[in-house]
């Protein structure tokens, strides 16, 4: 099990690009509650499975685990901003991998026995949704593994920010969720 508290210090917290308006977002302190109709509702049916059923999405098959775009990834169930690209490192695992999140309060940890060792599963801080795992062989400077699901991330580029910030996000080839 990893203890994060440990590798993980406000130093080692990376920052979001310049041009990120956290304010355009919601802070993990505004807790969501939805019923599981709501959140199937909200969700696509793999989207689903992995963030409210702690599924898992298939490696090297998913949407992030190659992608170099500069940009916040945010919890696709909430829009809470979890991880800056700038932490992001190819791990070689199949999944978009991070070094750490943009700020510890953004996610939330608890042990999980679904397999024989138990392993730490990462969740969003503010609707709780899956995200995927947190290991300890990452590299320098945290030692972390943050590998993630692509299917409950939403990677905010420049461009879509652009279109938030202005209002237009009915522009988006995605629907934000608040």
């Amino acid at each position: 099990m990893v203890n994060i508290q440990k590798k993980q210090n406000p130093e080692n917290e990376p920052s979001a690009p310049e041009w990120f308006d956290a304010s355009l977002f919601p802070s993990p302190d505004e807790n969501i509650s939805l019923t599981e109709q709501e959140w199937q509702e909200r969700l696509s049916g793999s989207e689903y499975q992995v963030q409210r059923s702690e599924g898992t999405e298939r490696p090297f098959d998913n949407e992030y685990h190659a992608t170099e775009t500069e940009g916040v990834y945010v919890c696709r169930g909430c829009s809470n901003p979890l991880f800056p690209s700038q932490a992001k490192f190819r791990s070689s695992s199949g999944w978009p991998s991070f070094f750490a999140p943009l700020s510890s309060g953004h996610i939330g940890t608890k042990t999980d026995f679904k397999l024989l060792t138990p392993r730490t599963e990462v969740h969003c801080a503010r609707c709780g949704g899956h995200l995927g795992h947190v290991f300890d062989d990452g590299p320098d400077p945290t030692g972390l593994r943050y590998c993630m699901n692509s299917s409950s991330l939403r990677l905010i580029d420049r461009e879509s920010h652009r279109k938030i910030a202005e209002g237009r996000e009915d522009e988006l080839p995605f629907r934000m969720n608040r």
